[in-house]
């Protein structure tokens, strides 16, 4: 994912920087030809990305025969610029990026749909809850974002112009996610703003804010945007899917049997299989926040049939980069791999 604006010559050198620092095996995008692949997630702990890490943990990698390397940004507009960059295979991150990417010429697509919502909801603090009950009251208010040009980004100037407020009348502050959010939140910085479980979880169980619009559901997606939002999803440069076609099938083989599992076990039981440090509002609030999230993720890994028409109109509703461009729909996904696994 990345902003509206070109990568600046700093910023991609940043995104470079920081994936020598925390990633180590083979560099570049060639990769896949020995079954070793680096992902970038849009946040590891997140549980709207929850089936990179699981996947791993179930083994399912391995059992495809890959050396997969989980790698996390704090946004998912950073994962899009390793992406961008080349310094990674794939991005776990939302689907509605890819839309964005084909009208500046890079032309990455989605192989494994893993979610059919959001999963984010809009949260306003008790403090600014008497003035806040609506997207119609954005006005004026500094509502947080995991970063500028991230799908929260998005999605908050969906819902501002939707509602009839202009994206010049409310400011977007990049906060993040987790304890930086909740930092934010508790501090005045931002009034609300837009985050995932298991911040939402935590904000809620502390008290310092509550649920204004809530699109962890396939049902919240539709009162909210009008149709599912196909979100998370693991996305790769077209070129690289099509000159690794073994690679992507043994990707989409894992992930599949992720969902699959997912949708056969409690939020108890995949709570369990996550690494304990995820859980920071302890293990029975952080499985709450599981089973919160759950019902957003496909079972099959594969694109809901009206879900690019649904992204491709909320976000002409708002990006003047796409509201007079013409996007292909059809080159932003495919479905060819999550068949072939399921």
């Amino acid at each position: 994912m990345r902003s509206f604006a070109k990568f600046s010559a700093a910023t991609v050198a940043a995104a470079l920087a920081l994936t020598t620092l925390t990633a180590c095996g083979d560099s570049g995008a060639s990769g896949g030809g020995d079954g070793k692949v680096k992902i970038m997630v849009g946040g590891l702990d997140k549980v709207i990305y929850l089936p990179a890490m699981l996947t791993q943990r179930l083994g399912y990698f391995t059992a495809e025969g890959l050396k997969v390397q989980l790698l996390t940004e704090p946004a998912g507009v950073q994962a899009t610029t390793s992406l961008v960059a080349g310094d990674v295979q794939g991005v776990v991150g939302f689907y509605d990026h890819t839309l964005d990417l084909q009208v500046k010429g890079k032309q990455v697509e989605s192989v494994v749909q893993l979610a059919q919502a959001p999963g984010e909801v809009e949260v306003v603090s008790n403090k600014a809850a008497d003035e806040v009950k609506s997207p119609k009251d954005f006005k004026g208010k500094k509502l947080g974002v995991t970063g500028l040009g991230s799908s929260t980004d998005f999605l908050t100037k969906y819902l501002a112009v939707d509602s009839g407020v202009k994206t010049s009348e409310f400011t977007p502050v990049a906060v993040g996610a987790g304890q930086t959010f909740i930092s934010a939140l508790k501090q005045g910085s931002i009034h609300g703003g837009m985050t995932t479980d298991p911040t939402v979880a935590q904000i809620v169980d502390q008290k310092i804010g509550k649920v204004l619009i809530d699109m962890r559901t396939p049902e919240g997606s539709k009162q909210a945007l009008g149709g599912l939002y196909p979100s998370s999803s693991l996305y790769m440069n077209t070129d690289w899917v099509n000159g690794h076609k073994e690679t992507v099938q043994k990707l989409a083989n894992a992930f599949v049997k992720t969902l699959t599992w997912m949708s056969t076990h409690s939020a108890e039981d995949i709570a369990a299989k996550m690494p304990s440090d995820y859980a920071q509002g302890g293990a029975k609030l952080y499985a709450e926040s599981i089973k919160s999230t759950l019902p957003m993720f496909t079972k099959d890994g594969v694109m809901p049939a009206d879900g690019p028409a649904t992204v491709e109109r909320v976000l002409k509703a708002f990006n003047p980069n796409l509201k007079n461009a013409t996007v292909d729909l059809e080159k932003t996904y495919t479905t060819e791999f999550a068949k072939k696994a399921g």
